[in-house]
C-alpha cells in the first residue's frame, strides 16, 4: 500500500510540474493588445484602408505605455519631434532608444519577445517634452 501511494504522489507531483511548465508556454504565447487599444490616449488611427494603417503616436512628457504588440509586417516610423525613450521587453530587459525629428526607421511587427526587432513591449518617454511620431503599417493581404 505504501509503495502505491508513493507512485500517486510521485505521478501527481510530475503531472503538476508538466502543467506548470504547460501554463508558462501557453503565457508567453498569449497575445498582447494592440497598440491603439492598449494606449487609445497615444495612438490614433488617421486613416485606415484595405492596405495600410496610419497612426499618429503622442507621448506626454514621462508618459508610460502598456505592454502591447503592432501587427504584421511591420511599419514605417517618421519621427516628428526628437524622441527619448525606454522600451522594454515583456522579460524585463530594456534599451534606450533616441531619434531625431524628421528620421524614418523601420520597425518589425511584434508577436514575440525578441527586443532586437522591437518586439512585444512597453514604451516610455524619457523626456521632460511630448513627443510625436507617425506608424505607416503595410497590411499583408
Amino acid at each position: 500500500m505504501k509503495t502505491r501511494g508513493l507512485f500517486l504522489l510521485s505521478a501527481g507531483f510530475v503531472a503538476g510540474i508538466c502543467a506548470t511548465g504547460a501554463s508558462a508556454s501557453l503565457l508567453q504565447r498569449a497575445r498582447l493588445p494592440d497598440a491603439v487599444v492598449a494606449s487609445p490616449g497615444q495612438y490614433k488611427v488617421e486613416f485606415e484602408n484595405d492596405f495600410v494603417r496610419v497612426l499618429r503616436v503622442t507621448f506626454g512628457p514621462h508618459a508610460k505605455m502598456v505592454m502591447h504588440e503592432h501587427p504584421e509586417p511591420g511599419g514605417v516610423i517618421v519621427t516628428v519631434t526628437d524622441q527619448d525613450a525606454l522600451i522594454t521587453a515583456p522579460d524585463g530587459t530594456s534599451r534606450e532608444v533616441h531619434y531625431k525629428a524628421g528620421q524614418f526607421r523601420w520597425a518589425a511587427s511584434t508577436p514575440g519577445v525578441d527586443l532586437s526587432s522591437q518586439s512585444a513591449h512597453q514604451e516610455e518617454n524619457l523626456s521632460n517634452n511630448p513627443f510625436e511620431m507617425i506608424r505607416i503599417e503595410p497590411k499583408r493581404r
